[in-house]
């Protein structure tokens, strides 16, 4: 059976959700991603001539990425075959590849492998068709929400185009939900829906950009709603939170965007912005993020950025993690907002950090550097007569405690690491 097959009977029409019904057949039924499939465009051209390269889409839930791999499968003459990382191991590797050869030689057609969730696949996994790919006894189309370069082998990334596609904009997900209202044979044209600028709204606020997400709830608004005395089932703002239960937040706490959002929490701390910091850790929260991971970063920061430009900053950012421990969620998130106002707000100097670093180069570059003899200890005679501790001064012995000597070896004597505070 064709895995790629839009052709639904009438009995099956009702058990396949609305948002595989209304997947689009081919570009002119393609919405949104103008900048890789746009008309004379490279990626589009090289589908619609059937001349594709070794590619990966990477990008969010929804937009588009299957999709894409069912019209190259429908534009296509190769043989097309479609894999799921998830349910696929390399037993079913060996044996794709195994036909793919047997294809080329007997009739010579290529084989195009569709891997879908291509993130999943481990480095074993990777590795075994990559030969094959070198060869191009197989085309490789993958996809994947997480970032490629972290999660597909180098050598295999190298051999790949990777197209990078962008959330569904809003006007996007206006048209898709124009279309499936009015299509009678696919959509849900014969429940004569329609759906308030509101209801709208809030379905397109809620998705994401996730077309899925928006057809989905769509569909369970329409079959649930009457119609009214005008002759049309009218879809509010309430008949849409019911149907969404909850707003989906794209965050994977192992994967790309979990990153995505703490560095923009991380730099909105930096740049001194309670409200834009406040509003990624709302999303954190939201979103499930474990308290003690936001917390850990916090008190990183409290030091790096903020530093003695305001010490008390390491104190609420420490008192936070025991807050956390003590309290625990939901009251905890209570903690978060109130550390995380403070440290937004406070005077930021990274000096401390900054002076580190440098003496750390000097570290790399004079590795072991001789302790200078009046600055070691001498417990014994012996070391004593070496000259151990000779000539310290001891700065208790001045006045307000502070005598001048050098404490750096000879080679760095000098060296000034600490620049003055600066504060911002």
């Amino acid at each position: 059976m064709n895995l790629f097959s839009q052709n639904l009977t009438e009995a099956s029409k009702d058990s396949v959700p609305l948002a595989d019904r209304m997947r689009p057949r081919d570009f002119s039924e393609f919405v949104g991603q103008e900048e890789i499939v746009g008309k004379d465009r490279i990626l589009r051209k090289a589908i619609e001539k059937d001349e594709i390269p070794s590619i990966i889409f990477w990008g969010p839930p929804g937009s588009g990425k299957t999709t894409l791999a069912r019209i190259i499968a429908k534009k296509t003459n190769s043989h097309f075959i479609q894999f799921s990382a998830v349910a696929s191991g390399l037993k079913d590797l060996r044996r794709v590849v195994k036909e793919a050869v047997e294809r080329k030689k007997a009739l010579n057609k290529r084989t195009i492998l569709f891997v879908d969730e291509i993130h999943r696949w481990n480095k074993a996994q990777q590795d075994g068709f990559l030969p094959y790919v070198e060869k191009g006894t197989i085309t490789l189309v993958g996809a994947t929400t997480e970032n490629p370069s972290f999660e597909v082998i180098s050598p295999l990334l190298s051999r790949c185009r990777v197209f990078v596609l962008k959330q569904l904009e809003p006007q996007d997900l206006k048209v898709i939900i124009r279309k499936a209202l009015k299509n009678t044979s696919q959509g849900l044209g014969q429940f004569k829906a329609k759906v308030t600028d509101k209801a709208e709204k809030l379905l397109i606020n809620a998705s994401n950009g996730d077309a899925r997400i928006i057809l989905n709830a769509l569909e369970i608004a329409a079959k649930t709603t009457s119609l009214n005395k005008n002759g049309y089932c009218e879809i509010t703002e309430e008949t849409i939170k019911e149907a969404l239960q909850h707003k989906a937040l794209i965050y994977d706490k192992a994967g790309d965007e979990h990153y995505n959002v703490i560095s923009a929490f991380i730099k909105s701390l930096r740049g001194s912005d309670p409200d834009a910091a406040l509003y990624w850790l709302a999303r954190m929260i939201e979103a499930g993020e474990s308290p003690r991971f936001i917390a850990r970063r916090m008190v990183i920061l409290a030091s790096e950025d903020i530093g003695n430009a305001d010490p008390q900053a390491l104190v609420i950012a420490t008192a936070c993690v025991q807050a956390i421990e003590f309290v625990g969620l939901p009251e905890a998130q209570i903690n978060l907002a109130q550390a995380v106002v403070y440290l937004a707000k406070a005077p930021k100097s990274n000096a401390s950090y900054m002076a580190l670093l440098s003496a750390k180069e000097d570290v790399k570059k004079t590795l072991n550097l001789s302790v200078p003899l009046h600055l070691r200890n001498a417990p014994t005679k012996l070391m004593k007569g070496l000259g151990y501790g000779k000539d310290y001064k001891y700065p208790h012995d001045y006045s307000q405690g502070k005598v001048k000597q050098d404490y750096l070896p000879e080679e760095l004597k000098g060296r000034v690491y600490l620049k003055d505070e600066k504060k911002t």
